[in-house]
Parts: C-alpha cells; structure tokens; sequence
C-alpha cells in the first residue's frame, strides 16, 4: 500500500519547532517536503550540543534532524522580491503550504492565505502563531514558553502548593500545535477531495494551551475560580501521589478511583492494618487525614529502593510508574517494543536515533527516517523547476557570505 500522502508536496517556510514539527509529521505519513529558511540556515539548524552544555561530540542538533527529517532545502532570502516571488511560484507546485511568519509578514511576502488561494484555488494552506488571527495580539510574537505555558495559565497551574512557577521544557506546546496543525490540514485535504477548493488551517498556541489543560480550564469556566493546587504533603488523596523511595528514586502513584486500589496497596506496603484504621476507613475519611497517611505512605516506600518496589506494585496490580529520568525513559523496554526510535545515518555526524511518528496506521507503510538535506542541497533542482533562469538561480543561491565578499 501506499503512504497515505504520498505523491504530494508540502512547502514549509518556518523556523524553530511548532511548523517544522507539522511538516515532519506530513513527511512521515508519505509527503515530499521541502523547507524554505533564511540564506545562513535556520537558528535551529546552526545550534551545537556543546553550547548547551552537553559533554557528546555529536556534530549536529538533534532536535532540528528530529523536525526536519527528510526534508529537501531551499534556503531563500524573502526580503528580495525575486526570492519571494521563486517562493510563490514553488507553492504552485505544492498541495500544502505551511508557515509560522506572523500574519502580516505573510501579507508583506504575499505568502498570506487570501493571495495564495486566490492564485491556487486547490491549495492547503496552514499557519500556527502565538495568539491566533483575531484581536490585538495577531501579530504578537511568541514562543509556546509564552503563549502556551504562561499565558493560558497551564504554568500557575502546574506547580505544587509553594514551589515558584518552573519553565516548561523545550518544545512541548510547539510538538502538541504541530499535531493540531495536522489534523486540521488532514480534514483540509478530505474537504479538497469532496469540493474541489482549498482551505486555510489556523492554529495558534494559545488555543493548543486551552485544549490542553481542558480538563482545569472546563471547570475553571463554570465556576470562575482557579484550580487547587496540588500539595504532595496533603493531599485529598494520597493514592494519587509522588513519594520518594529508599536510593533517592521517586514513584508516582495514581489510583485516581482510590477505593478499588486501597487493600491491595496496604498488602503491597505490608500494612494490612491500615485497613481497620478508623481515619483511613472510606475516601471522604482518607481525605480528611491525607496528611497522616501521606506521612505513612512515604515511610513505607521509604523502606526499600525502587527496583525492589517495581515487582511489588505491579503484582498487586497499582496504576504507578517510576519517575524516570529522560535518560532511562529512552531505554524503556516498553519504548523500545513500540519502535518509538528509529536508526539513522547522517553524511557528517554518523548514526544516530531519532523519535517516528507518534501513531501506526494499520496497512500502511511506515516512512523511514532520513535525515535533512544539507543546506541548498536541493536549492538550483527546485528553482530550476519553477522556471527561474540560470543567472537569476546563482543569484538566489549565493553564500551569503560569498555574496558580501562580491559587493
């Protein structure tokens, strides 16, 4: 069988993560993509793991082979009108165009919605910004540290009673837009197939935040007020808890329904009786002493290290897990059972393994991970294609520093 979008092409002018993230996920499920950055190479793409203070000799960022696998480069400077004008020639060519120029650099390049299916009616176009195309803030710039985390309120939320506000990790709301943006092209392109006519896909950072913290955010509109924090020390339920064990490791409780989970877990903890413990009798009572029995539970767990807690607890049948390191969590044989990773060879920097697509369709063929064109390397067969004159494509392609020198 055929990959599912296979035969088409994607054109992504973007740079970071959310819009690349998108772009490679299209990539996996079969489209040809082709990345279009700034002459010297996206920020991304030119990081280094030794200033990140990573001790790998890695010569790459692995995060930018990661969002980028497989696609073909067209480094292009769209503050020059004939670049620009390349550009919109090379979308005619493509089903899907992709973005994260804010709206109205997309109007200065001409590369906004309204202009590209004026001129091609069939074609998909996607965009993901911070605060969407309404209101004020459309042209506000943002990274989903901003939009994502901090401003939907996600980063007030997510932290225990006490403890300041913490960062959110690198792109976490951009891989989460990504997938919105996906879905959305791929109802896009089900439409195309019934009518015929493109369609425009928005998606902003923002409303990914919204819809991530939905469960919070559909209380929090019925009753105006903000979730209760989480407080590990008492909890309502300290069956839905973290708790250190006895080689500095943690493990995370979550019986969400505690009253099924209850007996088993006093057996597992070898404190059977907890269960005739009037305090601890029903849920409302357990709540009511969360702090005295979270101070049980954590002596207990406190006793043993957590490779002797892992057959305990799951041979009393707990929903629990370790919490892991990143570290070990890629050697998870559980990870590695699913294929989650995938081997790949770079030209320069040698093997490495890289993340697949986050979901197998059943009948179709997997895509194989292939790591990003260098930089131009498909720039003048690309050009040549949307009949740009040889003079004028050495113009285009010009190192930029080649180009300083010439002036």
């Amino acid at each position: 069988m055929k990959a599912p979008l296979e035969g088409m092409r994607v054109i992504e002018a973007a740079s970071f993560v959310a819009v690349p993230a998108a772009g490679a996920l299209l990539g996996d499920l079969g489209a040809e993509v082709i990345k279009v950055e700034v002459p010297r190479g996206e920020v991304f793409r030119r990081s280094r793991l030794k200033y990140a203070g990573y001790s790998s000799e890695f010569s790459e960022w692995p995060a930018f082979l990661m969002d980028n696998r497989g696609k073909r480069s067209l480094p292009l400077d769209l503050t020059d009108p004939a670049a620009c004008d390349a550009l919109v020639r090379l979308v005619g060519t493509a089903d899907i165009f992709v973005t994260n120029l804010l709206p109205g650099r997309r109007r200065k390049y001409g590369l906004d919605h309204e202009t590209l299916l004026a001129r091609y009616p069939r074609l998909i176009v996607g965009a993901i910004s911070g605060y969407g195309l309404a209101g004020d803030e459309a042209d506000r710039p943002a990274f989903d540290y901003a939009a994502y985390w901090a401003r939907t309120g996600m980063m007030d939320a997510m932290r225990d009673e006490g403890v300041p506000p913490s960062l959110l990790r690198p792109g976490i709301g951009d891989h989460a837009a990504a997938t919105n943006l996906v879905c959305g092209i791929l109802s896009a392109l089900r439409l195309r197939d019934a009518d015929g006519r493109g369609r425009f896909v928005d998606v902003s950072l923002l409303e990914t935040g919204f819809h991530a913290l939905g469960n919070d955010l559909a209380t929090a509109l019925v009753t105006g007020e903000p979730p209760k924090r989480h407080d590990r020390r008492a909890p309502p339920n300290p069956l839905w808890n973290s708790y250190p064990v006895a080689d500095g490791r943690w493990i995370l409780l979550v019986m969400v329904e505690p009253e099924r989970y209850w007996p088993g877990l006093c057996r597992a903890i070898d404190r059977k009786d907890l269960l005739d413990d009037p305090r601890f009798a029903e849920p409302f009572t357990r709540a009511r002493h969360g702090a005295e029995l979270t101070r049980i539970l954590e002596q207990a767990f406190a006793a043993r290290p957590l490779e002797v807690w892992r057959p305990i607890l799951d041979a009393a049948g707990l929903i629990w897990s370790p919490v892991q390191r990143l570290d070990e969590a890629i050697r998870d044989p559980q990870a590695e059972a699913l294929g989650c990773f995938q081997p790949v060879e770079h030209p320069k920097a040698g093997s490495y393994r890289t993340m697949t697509a986050p979901f197998r369709i059943d009948g179709a063929p997997a895509v194989a991970a292939r790591p990003p064109s260098e930089l131009g390397a498909d720039a003048k067969t690309l050009l040549r294609e949307v009949g740009i004159d040889e003079a004028e494509i050495e113009r285009l392609t010009l190192d930029p520093r080649r180009a300083k020198e010439a002036k």
